[in-house]
């Protein structure tokens, strides 16, 4: 029988065990208990599902060589910020709204770039990844500040019929300033390894474990939540990060935009 293995750590002190074989740490959301076999060593076995509502597009396999090309050099860029030429709105969104409930996750080695992650369910493969050009530490610690607005817009073409989540390219927003780009992309493994460890996890933050004994970009961490997801029309839609009840933390909103 396998011993433990190393389980997502709460960005708060953890806890310790009283046994000299520790079982495997709940996570801090309202996830549960993580599957200790499915993470160790000789078991790496990938059992996220596909989503409902992902179909294979043809012209995907050649476009995604393109833009693979792209990001390349597009993780070479300096992150910059200059003033935003968009207004946003200060007003908060209605805590009415009706829309479609998903899980989103943002995840990242600290100094490196974040990703944001849109699953229809923790145990689904993502329907939508994305590379945004804002360090992990300093987007997550202005979470903690309060209000974060993101705003992804790309250029409107009327004879493409592509589908908004599909769009390859984002021009990013951070709370009214331009902060580069966000490229859609392909799971890499190590992101497919980051959403099976978090299947049981529904909301909450933390710190994954690693193999690699040194970490010269930070931690891998996370914060996951439900979102509101709701469709204006074929060229917007919004993420709102749904807090639970009674529990007063960080607001996340998330536009996409065709213009």
């Amino acid at each position: 029988m396998q011993g433990p293995h190393p389980q997502p750590r709460p960005l708060s002190s953890p806890q310790r065990s009283r046994s000299p074989s520790p079982t495997p740490p709940m996570s801090r959301g309202t996830g549960g208990m993580m599957n200790s076999d499915a993470w160790s060593p000789t078991h790496r076995q990938i059992s996220l599902q596909q989503s409902s509502q992902r179909k294979t597009n043809p012209s995907s396999s050649r476009s995604s060589r393109i833009f693979r090309k792209f990001r390349s050099v597009f993780r070479s860029f300096p992150i910059i910020s200059p003033a935003c030429r968009i207004p946003v709105s200060n007003k908060l969104h209605d805590a009415h709204l009706h829309g479609t409930r998903v899980t989103g996750t943002l995840f990242g080695h600290r100094k490196a770039r974040i990703n944001l992650a849109i699953q229809e369910t923790p145990r689904c493969l993502p329907m939508l990844l994305l590379e945004l050009a804002i360090p992990t530490g300093k987007l997550l610690q202005d979470m903690g500040l309060g209000l974060v607005r993101i705003a992804l817009e790309c250029e409107k073409h009327p004879a493409e019929k592509t589908k908004l989540i599909d769009e390859p390219i984002w021009t990013l927003y951070c709370n009214g300033r331009k902060s580069g780009y966000g490229i859609k992309r392909d799971p890499t493994n190590e992101d497919l390894k980051a959403m099976e460890m978090l299947q049981a996890v529904s909301m909450g933050a933390g710190v994954l474990p690693s193999e690699s004994p040194e970490l010269p970009d930070g931690d891998l961490t996370y914060m996951r939540a439900y979102f509101e997801r709701v469709v204006g029309s074929r060229d917007s839609e919004t993420y709102y990060m749904v807090n639970p009840d009674g529990n007063i933390g960080p607001e996340l909103s998330i536009f996409f935009v065709r213009v």
